[in-house]
C-alpha cells in the first residue's frame, strides 16, 4: 500500500516530498534501501542511501539506518528533496549576491522583481540560472556537484532577503530534512496595512484559493489546507501602516501575505492580495498622492527574508545569517517615517 502526502507542485517553499508506505503481510524481509527503490519511480539507491544517512528514513517512528531489513506490516516513511522541474537550465551571467560559500551550500541575498527558479514564463533571468553560471565558473567546483543548484526553499519574485542553495545531493537532503523538521529559523520584514494593537501569533490553514488557484486562501476551520503558523512582533508604527518582524514555523506558499490578509492587515502594495489600494488614513488628495509616491519605490509586496538560520550539512554548526533591508524597502520606511513625525 502506497500513500503520497499531498503536495503541491507549485508551492513555492516545500521543496522536498514526503511519501509513507504500508508493507503488506506478505513482504518478505529486504533491505529498506531496496524496498524504497522498487516503489519510488526515478529514486536512485544513492539517494535513498544519503536519506538514510540523514536520518530521513523512519520505520514505525523511529529512524533507521539503510541496512534495516523491511517486515510484514511495517510503516516507512522517508523525506526526499523534491526534484527541481525538468528544464534545460540555461547560464546567465546575471550578478546575485552572495553572502557565504562552501562546498556543500551557499546563501544568496535575492533582490526584488527576480523569479528564483524557470518555469512557465519565466525560463531566463532567474536567481537559478545565475547560480549554474556562478557554479559551473567557480575555479574549484564543488567535488560532489551534481549538476543543478539545490532548492530547498524559494521566496515569491518581489520579496528580497536570504535563500539557502545545496550544492550537493547530500546537502540538499540534509537542509530538506531540516526545513520538514521546522528546525531552521527564518525571520521576515513586513510593513502591512493598519496599526496592529500588540504582538500576535496567526493560524490558520492555508490552501489555493477556490475561486482564484494563483493565489493562497486561509482555511481557520482547518477543514482542508496545511497547518500555518506565524509569529510576529510590533517593531514601528506609522499610523495607517505597521512594520512587523515575522517568525515562521512552518513554510506555506505566500504564508505571510495571504495570514496577514486573513486579518486584515495585507502587505503594503501586495499585489495579489489587496495591498496595492490606500486602505488606512486620510481621504486627503495630498495623502492619496503620498501613497502613491510610496506604491512606486516598491514593484511588489513590502516583505524581506531579513534572516536565515541552519544547520550546515556536514559540520552540524548551527549558522545564521542577516541581511539589510534593500533600498527601495529602506526608502519607503524613510518616507512612512517622514510622514508620521509630521
Amino acid at each position: 500500500m502506497i500513500e503520497d502526502l499531498e503536495f503541491d507542485s507549485e508551492q513555492e517553499e516545500e521543496l522536498f516530498e514526503h511519501h509513507r508506505f504500508k508493507a503488506d503481510p506478505g513482504q518478505e524481509m529486504v533491505r529498506i534501501d531496496k524496498f524504497l527503490i522498487d516503489r519510488l519511480a526515478n529514486t536512485s539507491r544513492n539517494k535513498v542511501q544519503i536519506a538514510a544517512k540523514n536520518g530521513n528514513i523512519h520505520v514505525n517512528g523511529k529512524k533507521v539506518k539503510q541496512n534495516y531489513r523491511v517486515k510484514p506490516g511495517d510503516e516507512v516513511a522517508i523525506v526526499l528533496p523534491y526534484p527541481i522541474r525538468e528544464l534545460k537550465l540555461i547560464p546567465q551571467n546575471i550578478p546575485i549576491d552572495i553572502i557565504y560559500e562552501d562546498e556543500q551550500c551557499l546563501v544568496v541575498n535575492k533582490p526584488a522583481n527576480m523569479v528564483v527558479h524557470p518555469g512557465y514564463g519565466n525560463y531566463t533571468g532567474t536567481l537559478v540560472n545565475a547560480l549554474v553560471y556562478h557554479i559551473d565558473n567557480l575555479p574549484n567546483p564543488p567535488k560532489d556537484y551534481y549538476g543543478r543548484p539545490g532548492l530547498v526553499h524559494r521566496i515569491d519574485k518581489h520579496t528580497t532577503g536570504l535563500l539557502v542553495i545545496a550544492k550537493t545531493e547530500l546537502a540538499l537532503t540534509d537542509l530538506a530534512s531540516q526545513f520538514f523538521e521546522r528546525t531552521t529559523e527564518r525571520i521576515y520584514y513586513a510593513l502591512v496595512w493598519g496599526d496592529l494593537e500588540q504582538d500576535g501569533t496567526i493560524v490558520g490553514n492555508i490552501a489555493r484559493s477556490i475561486k482564484n488557484r494563483k493565489v493562497m486562501a486561509v482555511y481557520p476551520d482547518g477543514d482542508q489546507g496545511k497547518h500555518a503558523l506565524t509569529h510576529y512582533r510590533v517593531l514601528e508604527r506609522f499610523g495607517p501602516v505597521t512594520l512587523v518582524e515575522c517568525k515562521l514555523e512552518t513554510g506555506r506558499t505566500h504564508q505571510i501575505r495571504v495570514h496577514f490578509q486573513s486579518i486584515g492587515h495585507p502587505l503594503f502594495n501586495d499585489l495579489e492580495y489587496g495591498g496595492n489600494k490606500l486602505l488606512k488614513g486620510p481621504s486627503s488628495s495630498s495623502y492619496t498622492k503620498f501613497i502613491q509616491n510610496c506604491f512606486e519605490l516598491l514593484p511588489g509586496q513590502a516583505l524581506h527574508a531579513k534572516t536565515i538560520g541552519f544547520k550546515h550539512p556536514t559540520n552540524k554548526t548551527f549558522m545564521k545569517f542577516e541581511s539589510e533591508l534593500p533600498s527601495q524597502f529602506a526608502n519607503l520606511l524613510t518616507q512612512w517615517r517622514k510622514y508620521s513625525v509630521n
